[in-house]
Formats: structure tokens, sequence, C-alpha cells
């Protein structure tokens, strides 16, 4: 049970990472504001995270939905006066909404890139300018940036989603470190190859990244997410073998890692 009743934001939080997120911090006596574009899946999570119940049996979880559509323009600031104007207070801010594109970036639609750079890093960064003041005024609380290992280098085949998740991990970094000390926790979480929806919206299924069966499940993401977070941990890497990835690719020369990051988003034998 948290100290006092708290509530988590788990933007993106329809399926995949976000969902098992939701689960995690309802398990731990959260209680919830789901936010993703559609709103049924939404529903359809609210009642499964009800039906599991939390921390604290003997009173259910208590969580809201709100349909919106991050990717565009001003989203997050309305997103916040709605919350205003619904009185509800937002203790925790879990920015996991997003998505990648594979295919050269000259090739790629402009406004598909565009929306991209708009939800991974636009509207993470105003939810977090907006929400992150009155945590600190409280001194509790705290904001789960979701980055991946793609932000530790740079990856060719999918060029804007890497250079998204590359800002989101040093922006996160820097915000932890203006505000240690002062009772609340930020964190990025950089997950590697996932078992979610991301592959296929991305359209990369058939890559060489994807073809194997190294994807982690969600659920133990979601819980090395919500344990390092806790524990004040600013960068999170579930797995050991995307630790490893992450450490060698800061070692090995940076063109040596480009060309392998493009046989790996590639769909041509590696």
């Amino acid at each position: 049970m948290t100290p006092m009743q708290q509530t988590a934001l788990i933007t993106g939080a329809s399926s995949g990472i976000g969902r098992a997120l939701a689960q995690e911090f309802a398990s731990h006596g959260y209680d919830l504001v789901l936010v993703a574009r559609t709103a049924a899946a939404l529903e359809e999570v609210a009642q499964a995270v009800g039906q599991d119940g939390g921390a604290d049996k003997s009173r259910p979880t208590r969580v809201q939905v709100i349909a919106a559509d991050l990717s565009r323009s001003g989203s997050a600031r309305d997103l916040v006066e709605q919350l205003n104007r619904e009185a509800i207070r937002v203790d925790v801010l879990v920015n996991n909404a997003g998505f990648g594109l594979q295919g050269e970036f000259a090739d790629l639609p402009i406004d598909q890139q565009a929306n991209m750079i708009q939800l991974n890093v636009v509207t993470l960064t105003e939810l977090t300018r907006l929400l992150l003041p009155a945590m600190l005024t409280r001194q509790s609380g705290g904001v789960l940036n979701v980055a991946s290992t793609a932000a530790f280098q740079a990856g060719p085949l999918m060029a804007v989603y890497y250079a998204t998740k590359a800002y989101v991990l040093s922006l996160t970094e820097a915000i932890a470190e203006e505000v240690a000390g002062r009772g609340v926790k930020v964190t990025c979480l950089c997950p590697g190859p996932t078992s979610t929806q991301f592959a296929q919206r991305a359209g990369m299924t058939d890559t060489n990244l994807f073809k194997g069966n190294n994807a982690m499940g969600v659920e133990q993401v979601a819980r090395e997410a919500f344990d390092g977070w806790t524990n004040e941990k600013v960068v999170i890497i579930p797995g050991a073998s995307n630790r490893f990835g992450a450490l060698v690719v800061r070692l090995a020369p940076r063109a040596l890692v480009r060309r392998s990051v493009k046989r790996l988003n590639s769909r041509t034998a590696p």
C-alpha cells in the first residue's frame, strides 16, 4: 500500500508495456488514470485491472480512462486541463506512449515521422513539464519515462525513432540530476525487444531484430521498471543481454555500431 493513496497516470496504457505497467502500479496500491487513443481498449484494461484488484483487496483500484490522441499538437495541455477540471491529482507520470517506423528516412512519409516526434518527444516533454512542479512542491511522486535500448546508438532504417529515444534518455537523466534530493524519483526505462504490438505497427516483424525469439515479456519489463523506479534508479535496462548490448555499443567504434544496427533493422540476411 502506498503511504497515502496516490494516482499514477500512464500513457499508451491500452496494450503492451503500458498495460503491464498499469497492472504493476495497481498491484502496489496506486489508483490509475489510463490514457490512449482507443476508449474501448482502455475500458477493457480498466476492467481487467479492477478485477485483479490492488494491493489492498478491501478497496478496489480506482481507474479512470481518458481517450486522447497524444500525437496531436496541444494534446498534453488539453489532458492536463481536463485533469485540473476533474480535480485529479497525478502523483506519478508514466510517459509510455510512443511508436516507431521501419524504413529509410528519405522514403518514410514526413507526416508520420513528424507525428512520431510529436508523440515520443514533444508530448512527453510537455506532460513532464506541466506535472513535475506540483510533485516537487509536494516532495513526492515522480516520473517514469519509457525510452528504449535504441537510445544508446544511431538507428539506420529507424533513424527518427532512435533519435527520439536518445532525446528521452538524455532529458530524463538531466531532470533526475536537477531534482535529486527533493523527494521526487525520475527514471528512464530502456527496454530492448519486447513482446508487444510495437513491431507490427513499426512494420518490422520480419526484420532481423524481431525474427528471433529474444523478446522479453511485458510483465518482466514492468516489474523491473517499477522496482527500479521505486529504488530511485535513474536508468533501467531490463534483461542481462540488453544491459550487455548497451555496454558494448558504448565501447565499440561508432561506424561498426551503425552498420550492425542497420543489419538488425533490415529484412536481409544478417
